[in-house]
């Protein structure tokens, strides 16, 4: 039985649908589990492993050639199925961090370090084969509920949501609970997206109210929120690593609010003093710095006016 065989008998042993057991699946999972043609099974491992590896890794040893722009495929047909079913698990990385990674999980591995190649040999007796069939949904739902923990839980305006894990989100997370309170008291959110779910909340009605010309290319600031009494905007970014408030991004987003009279504060969040230190000479002036760290404080550029529309 060759390694091909052998990744199509596993995955239908363990229930995968027909469209699971197709070529670019089993290739995905022998590259998954660094098996070459001529790798025995016993070496299997389950290093982390990005898709463009998969690719690699299936290009150098099993010469079917798929192209950089196909990683949206492998994610469709492979990797989601897959770790669904237990099969795999991932790093809980945000999704577009360069560090997301995915691994075969432990389970599964000493399924494959354990399944004999040899012609003849009834690979059925394969123990943890077994074993993993019998446990087959409640490992499932194990994975399940390990990606659920990791998730974020947040309250935006009286509702309970979950931002997915990564630093982006959790400064999102503190701009909600710990900013909006100090700064923006009794204020309404307007828009926050997430690094997954784009648009988790996303109030068109109120934002056409108040002036917004929203396209589906314009880029919204990271959250909006809305304060009714003081009639404010307060359009904030959250910067890990990219977008701050500099004079690009005060003019993209006018372009966007041109019609609107509620008074525009704009604000810059970070999560430390030493991410806003490799920002600060980027900032448009008159405008506000928020951070997480210092939640108490708020740094602001210039001008007369302190936390008050331009």
């Amino acid at each position: 039985m060759d390694k091909l065989e052998l990744a199509k008998y596993l995955l239908e042993k363990v229930g995968m649908p027909p469209k699971q057991q197709s070529p670019l699946c089993c290739l995905a999972l022998l590259a998954m589990a660094k098996l070459t043609p001529n790798t025995p099974c016993r070496k299997a491992s389950n290093d982390w492993i990005r898709i463009h590896d998969i690719i690699s890794f299936i290009g150098g040893h099993y010469g079917a050639t798929y192209a950089e722009n196909t990683r949206e495929t492998f994610r469709k047909q492979a990797i989601h199925p897959f770790r669904t079913a237990a099969l795999i698990e991932d790093n809980g990385k945000a999704t577009n961090s360069p560090n997301y990674r995915y691994r075969i999980t432990k389970e599964f591995l000493r399924v494959i370090q354990n399944m004999n190649e040899d012609e003849g040999v009834e690979i059925e007796k394969n123990r943890f084969l077994i074993r993993f069939v019998s446990r087959h949904d409640s490992l499932s739902d194990i994975y399940a509920s390990k990606k659920k923990m990791r998730k974020m839980p947040v309250r935006i305006n009286n509702q309970d949501f979950t931002f997915s894990p990564g630093k982006h989100n959790q400064l999102q997370k503190a701009i909600i609970e710990e900013f909006a309170p100090r700064f923006a008291p009794d204020s309404e959110c307007l828009y926050v997206g997430d690094t997954i779910q784009k648009d988790m909340v996303k109030n068109i009605e109120k934002l056409s109210q108040l002036g917004f010309e929203i396209t589906l290319h314009d880029k919204m600031p990271d959250v909006v929120l809305y304060r009714e009494d003081k009639n404010w905007i307060y359009f904030i970014e959250s910067v890990t690593s990219v977008g701050p408030m500099d004079p690009k991004r005060i003019i993209e987003i006018e372009s966007i609010t041109k019609n609107v009279t509620a008074g525009k504060i704009y604000v810059t969040a970070f999560l430390d003093f030493a991410t806003f230190k490799k920002f600060s000479q980027q900032l448009a002036w008159e405008t506000e710095v928020w951070i997480a760290d210092m939640p108490d404080h708020m740094i602001h550029l210039n001008g007369d006016k302190f936390l008050g529309p331009r």
